[in-house]
């Protein structure tokens, strides 16, 4: 089931629930496309029809921040929770060892996906990985695609930033089972970017936490107004 908030259908799946969707489809070996949908990205759909069929065409769409809960919440479908994309990567990662599937870290700075695989595979020794930075450009882009190809993922984690991430791996959609677009998740799971303590988490306060740690964020959340706005709009005007 799904609920649409401003043209996006959003997955109405619990963290539980997407988990086992996801590896229904690597049980499958389905070609999967995960889309983490902050309000951000919603926004940007409405002025982009392309990013919309894009995030709509997506096998599973989740609600990555409290902003969408709060949206389908508003249009009568409540979520029983956001589905960030850090959050389900750390719901992932014991299944995968418990397996030892196959996962490729791709995205972040030099470095960056290297530390972070290399710290959560010494908590989960069950997972196969290699990683490779996002900072690669089209003469480059060959070499990446073949190490990907070499490790024949299960998940290819995409940490490009949105929505060039989104599209990339639209493009790329068979190097791997099941791909899904992360963000700045790796920058979290190395270290270098630290997370709102659990209690303001619980709070659903992360996203001021966040602002507060890195201010050039207001040029990203100057969006947020914009985007109640329009939610409003489509509850009491349709």
């Amino acid at each position: 089931m799904r609920v649409d908030v401003l043209g996006i259908t959003i997955d109405t799946y619990s963290m539980s629930e997407t988990v086992e969707q996801i590896f229904q489809f690597i049980n499958n070996k389905s070609e999967t496309r995960v889309v983490t949908a902050n309000p951000e990205m919603i926004y940007a759909s409405g002025q982009d029809q392309n990013l919309k069929r894009l995030i709509n065409s997506a096998d599973i769409v989740t609600a990555d921040g409290i902003g969408v809960v709060w949206a389908a919440r508003q249009l009568g479908t409540p979520l029983r929770e956001r589905v960030t994309g850090i959050d389900l990567l750390q719901a992932l990662f014991p299944i995968a060892d418990r397996y030892n599937l196959k996962i490729f870290f791709l995205g972040g700075r030099p470095g960056v996906a290297l530390r972070a695989g290399t710290l959560v595979n010494e908590q989960y020794p069950g997972i196969v990985w290699d990683e490779h930075h996002g900072y690669f450009g089209s003469e480059e882009e060959e070499d990446v695609l073949e190490k990907i190809k070499c490790l024949q993922p299960d998940l290819l984690l995409v940490g490009l930033g949105s929505p060039r991430q989104d599209y990339w791996i639209a493009e790329h959609s068979s190097l791997a089972t099941v791909s899904i677009g992360v963000g700045g998740s790796f920058d979290a799971l190395a270290g270098t970017a630290l997370r709102a303590p659990k209690r303001i988490r619980d709070m659903k306060m992360e996203w001021l936490y966040r602002l507060w740690k890195e201010p050039w964020r207001w040029r990203r959340q100057r969006v947020l107004p914009l985007f109640v706005l329009k939610v409003l709009h489509q509850k009491y005007l349709g």
